[in-house]
């Protein structure tokens, strides 16, 4: 060891000034010598280990924890995006939290940021997102007018000019579907990702064409086509003839085939369930909550929350390779694509120059905590909400707001209700009898059940119900299981036959 150290010394200084190819040639002669590894030849030769021998290692950091901490704020001020979609975001917000005077930051902590990987951002993030986890679905219309309507399938869309958008319905029902509950009718683009929510305060056609009418208003492209699923509320006379006079291309998805409108299914997901959750809203107050929820939630989504958008999709063998465009917000896609006009721009221009990141994401949060205590408790009046915290605090808590898991008021397990029988019980006039003969003669299959009870009653009972008798024999053998362990007799006595007595249990 000491003339490896004696050959390290003298070999080092030369490895250490050479160029690329000769240190190779000296890289080569030290481990043919040593014996070293190659990896471990070369950090010896760079001088690391001859530096600090038995010292700790050296901090090769790059990002501090000064840029960790402005991370942290925009990572929670872009509502918690992942990795990859906050990236091309960072710019964007920085510049809008500056400009509002949210923040301050040094330039090298800014140029930092900038420069970071999404990988990195993962691993910067890493602590932060593992404290904030939480433990974590009428009448026909008629056959002549939907046959009028064409169909669009997926593969259909192509690249559309922006004004093309798919429709769904998402409902506020909570676990159980019954009586009147508020509903948000969602409209995405499909060259863009614009997405627009507005609430419904009941499931009907007029309102819904009311407010698909006030919608236009607000959108920043003239809506040229209207892609709906097979819902009687989309195919109907009322939307047909709407659609028919104001020019727009009405089109409907294949039945049964979700995949046919998976642009606004994603944002279905993405904005409307992961604003709202799965609470049952139902009365004017709701829907007027859910009004001002998608007020903010509009701006903050389409300036501000970057998403990808699929390329293309190439399928070899059982293998489906897919192919996604740089991540982007709604308006910068709007913004990039060649078939917008300069009025346009320019109207996108200075209302992202006027909007506030951190106002809007206050402003949602108020609603969605006013959306909880409507839920939970009852009238906002009665329940007396606080209202939306000042904007310096606000902007405070983005720093320690990944401590608390649920970030968003409304986020909660997706509810499900009890599972039961969903058809008639076709053994109920026999299963007592049934169950009678499993107690005489517990040793009988289900099979040989079924054939006494054919031979008995023939023509009534198929063999199709073997299953299901199968299903309730393991029931009675389970029951029967417990009473030998807890009661040590095999049978207990039953009630239709007093001279059973129950035999005792022999190993």
């Amino acid at each position: 060891m000491s003339t490896r150290a004696e050959l390290l010394e003298a070999v080092g200084e030369r490895y250490r000034c050479a160029d690329r190819r000769s240190k190779g040639r000296v890289l080569d002669e030290f481990v043919a010598v040593t014996g070293f590894h190659r990896k471990h030849a070369m950090r010896l030769l760079r001088g690391a280990q001859a530096q600090a021998p038995n010292g700790p290692r050296p901090d090769r950091r790059i990002y501090d924890e000064a840029v960790r901490t402005a991370l942290v704020v925009l990572w929670e001020a872009s509502d918690r995006l992942c990795s990859k979609r906050l990236r091309p975001l960072i710019p964007i917000l920085l510049e809008a939290m500056e400009r509002h005077d949210h923040v301050d930051i040094a330039a090298e902590v800014k140029q930092k940021l900038v420069r970071m990987s999404a990988a990195t951002i993962d691993r910067a993030l890493q602590d932060v997102k593992a404290a904030a986890t939480t433990r974590r679905r009428r009448g026909a219309p008629s056959s002549a007018l939907k046959k009028s309507i064409p169909i669009r399938t997926f593969k259909d869309w192509e690249d559309p000019a922006p004004g093309h958008l798919e429709a769904d319905l998402v409902s506020h029902s909570g676990p159980v579907a019954k009586g009147s509950f508020a509903w948000t009718f969602t409209l995405t683009d499909i060259a863009t990702g614009w997405t627009e929510c507005a609430p419904l305060l009941v499931r009907e056609q007029t309102v819904l064409v009311a407010v698909l009418d006030e919608l236009r208003k607000l959108m920043p492209f003239v809506l040229l086509g209207f892609d709906t699923d097979n819902d009687s509320v989309f195919i109907n006379q009322t939307v047909h003839d709407y659609c028919k006079a104001s020019n727009i291309t009405f089109t409907r998805c294949r039945p049964y085939r979700k995949n046919d409108q998976a642009w606004v299914e994603q944002k279905n997901g993405s904005v409307v369930r992961r604003l709202v959750g799965y609470r049952r809203f139902e009365g004017l107050e709701a829907a007027a909550v859910l009004a001002d929820l998608y007020a903010a939630a509009r701006l903050f989504v389409n300036f501000f929350q970057p998403s990808f958008k699929l390329a293309d999709k190439v399928r070899e063998g059982a293998r489906v390779y897919k192919r996604y465009h740089a991540p982007a917000t709604p308006c910068q896609r709007l913004m990039d694509d060649p078939r917008t006009d300069d009025a346009t721009r320019r109207r996108l221009r200075k209302t992202f120059e006027s909007l506030d990141p951190v106002r809007l994401l206050r402003d949602i949060r108020a609603a969605q905590r006013r959306l909880v205590v409507l839920a939970d408790v009852g009238p906002i009046a009665e329940a007396g909400v606080q209202a939306a915290p000042p904007l310096d605090a606000f902007l405070a808590s983005l720093r320690i707001a990944w401590q608390d898991p649920g970030a968003r008021p409304t986020e909660t397990d997706k509810p499900r209700a009890p599972r039961g029988r969903r058809r008639p019980d076709p053994l109920a006039e026999v299963s007592e009898q049934l169950k009678r003969w499993f107690t005489q003669e517990p040793w009988r299959t289900s099979r040989e059940l079924l054939e006494k009870l054919q031979a008995q009653q023939p023509g009534l009972y198929s063999d199709r119900l073997l299953r299901t008798l199968q299903r309730r024999v393991k029931t009675w053998r389970s029951e029967q299981a417990r009473a030998l362990v807890f009661t040590g007799s095999s049978i207990a006595p039953d009630a239709d036959n007093p001279e059973m007595v129950p035999e005792k249990v022999t190993n």
